[in-house]
């Protein structure tokens, strides 16, 4: 099993970011020279307070949709394989070792052989076993909100330790897929057992188990004394739900939460000046958007819509509206510009045919001339709360040429239910996840996507389509990268999104944190193979 296929490695090889900044760099670098020293000091107890930005839906991972969410799930389940913090590499998990067939359609792991379950309802802390997995995956894959797993034919057991996932096809993404926080490990007595419940009291097998949860207000976790990795310093974590930026801000100045994310606006300054306060910031791999729907009847189904929109558009005072402490910069792709797969020739058409100058702005008028609006037209925009202030600025350009925009706000649960219904006229939001373009290109604008909080618009596109899945059965990441630059310019063309900007992560740690390694896509990671947070009090 030591020695892997040469695919493994051109597997691991796509998943480098080939334009990380010196200060990312910096950052991992110092975090690896400290850990040693700071974990050999390192106390036992505490319970770290962390702010969330949004509401919680779901704990299941089936049902899950945001990143609030699986931020609080990658401490009380585990996955198969992960990435290390820097995401330019896989790192085992549950899965100890695994190998890959010739032909990428054989994926066999091998099984930790000390895992068990937290303790619930209808178990008692089992062992996990390769049962569990399948069961698992084939959960995901029939079952995902998201649709976070696909392409699997079959699962054989092996032994309680080994197992064999086969694929319909060659699949280069497959393994980044699996670090994915909807494809944890959950035992299925649980799950059947609670049914509808299991969102609400998740049982996995990571460091931390689910304890309370207040909805709307916190989530409490504590340490699982029988967690197979390194034991948890921490005693427990609190999750704490804080929807209002300058309320995050006020509560890790006051001490009130140790960790404070998605930090903006003057809480930046503010976190950067207080010396009991450290402001971590790194290129994150995330990115904001504007989505219309583009299904028939719609406005935007026209492409003289989206294009007159795009003419209205100006990023620059946009982002400088909202970002005043440079925590973005104007993005004119669904693919953050770090990630290896960008095409900036595709950005930069994107960009010269948009800004708002006058003249940009007559031509967007009589481009909804001949679609039929010369007077322009009504069009709601749903988005959650922590984006209005885009969607104010956004109402304002499109309002210049006759689009009356009217902005609702509304919870994560409620947000991701009508969007992903195809239910939205159109709606701002996020998107984070793997520098694999496969993961934003695929999943947002695919027709297979359809139905799902990615893919909300109904876009549909067969060349685009063809390209996309081409793209992940090459296992070079030059060719994949010439593939995608190739779906970029149909992006370009046709406009699917109107994307807003590229984002850093920003994080204010209390200088009580010690151990925490903040990372590219913005998940929360308390405990795993190279790091184990604690609290310095």
């Amino acid at each position: 099993m030591k020695h892997l296929k040469k695919i493994t490695l051109l597997l691991v090889l796509l998943l480098m970011l080939t334009a990380c900044s010196g200060k990312n760099d910096s950052n991992n670098q110092n975090n690896e020279q400290t850990k040693e020293s700071s974990q050999a000091q390192a106390k036992d107890g505490g319970v770290i307070r962390i702010g969330l930005t949004a509401n919680l839906a779901s704990l299941d991972p089936v049902k899950y949709t945001a990143m609030y969410e699986s931020n609080v799930m990658n401490s009380i389940f585990d996955t198969l394989v992960n990435y290390n913090s820097d995401l330019t590499d896989f790192v085992p998990n549950l899965a100890k070792e695994w190998k890959i067939s010739e032909d990428g359609t054989v994926y066999t792991f091998i099984l930790r052989d000390d895992v068990y379950f937290q303790k619930g309802q209808f178990q008692d802390g089992r062992k996990m076993t390769a049962e569990d997995v399948k069961y698992s995956l084939m959960r995901s894959l029939n079952e995902s909100a998201l649709k976070r797993i696909r392409y699997i034919k079959d699962i054989q057991v092996k032994s309680d330790t080994e197992l064999d996932v086969i694929l319909e096809k060659p699949f280069s993404p497959f393994l980044a897929m699996l670090t994915d926080a909807g494809n944890v490990i959950v035992p299925r007595e649980e799950v059947e057992g609670q049914g509808d419940k299991f969102g609400e009291n998740p049982i996995g097998t990571g460091p931390f188990a689910f304890k309370e949860w207040q909805k709307d207000s916190y989530v409490e976790l504590v340490r699982n004394e029988n967690y197979w990795g390194e034991k948890p310093h921490l005693d427990g974590v609190k999750f704490s739900i804080i929807t209002d930026e300058n309320m995050m801000g006020n509560a890790i100045q006051s001490g009130d939460i140790d960790i404070a994310t998605q930090l903006k606006g003057q809480n930046v300054a503010l976190v950067e000046k207080n010396k009991d306060l450290t402001l971590d910031q790194i290129p994150g791999m995330s990115i904001g958007y504007f989505s219309f729907n583009v299904r028939e009847g719609y406005p935007a189904s026209d492409i003289r819509v989206r294009q007159a929109m795009n003419l209205a558009l100006n990023r620059e005072e946009l982002t400088k509206g909202v970002f005043k402490f440079n925590e973005s910069k104007e993005g004119y792709l669904p693919l953050p510009s770090k990630s290896w797969g960008y095409n900036e020739e595709a950005a930069t058409k994107v960009k010269e045919a948009s800004g708002g100058s006058e003249e940009q702005i007559a031509k967007a008028k009589e481009l909804l001339k001949e679609a039929g609006y010369e007077n322009g037209f009504d069009l709601e925009l749903i988005t959650a709360a922590n984006r209005v202030p885009v969607a104010t600025i956004f109402q304002s350009q499109m309002k210049k040429i006759g689009i009356n925009v009217n902005i609702k706000s509304a919870e994560w649960g409620t947000f991701s239910d009508i969007v992903s219904q195809g239910n939205a006229d159109s709606y701002i939001m996020g998107w984070t996840w793997y520098p694999d373009p496969d993961f934003f290109l695929f999943q947002m604008l695919a027709t297979d996507q359809i139905g799902t909080l990615g893919n909300g618009g109904g876009y549909s596109n067969p060349e685009l389509d063809k390209l996309l899945d081409e793209a992940s059965r090459v296992t070079d990441q030059e060719e994949r990268a010439k593939i995608y630059g190739q779906a970029q310019d149909v992006i370009a063309e046709d406009l699917p999104h109107l994307d807003l900007y590229d984002q850093d992560v920003l994080t204010g740690l209390s200088n009580k944190v010690e151990g925490y390694v903040s990372r590219p896509d913005g998940r929360i990671v308390l405990v795993d193979g190279s790091s184990n947070t604690w609290l310095n009090q």
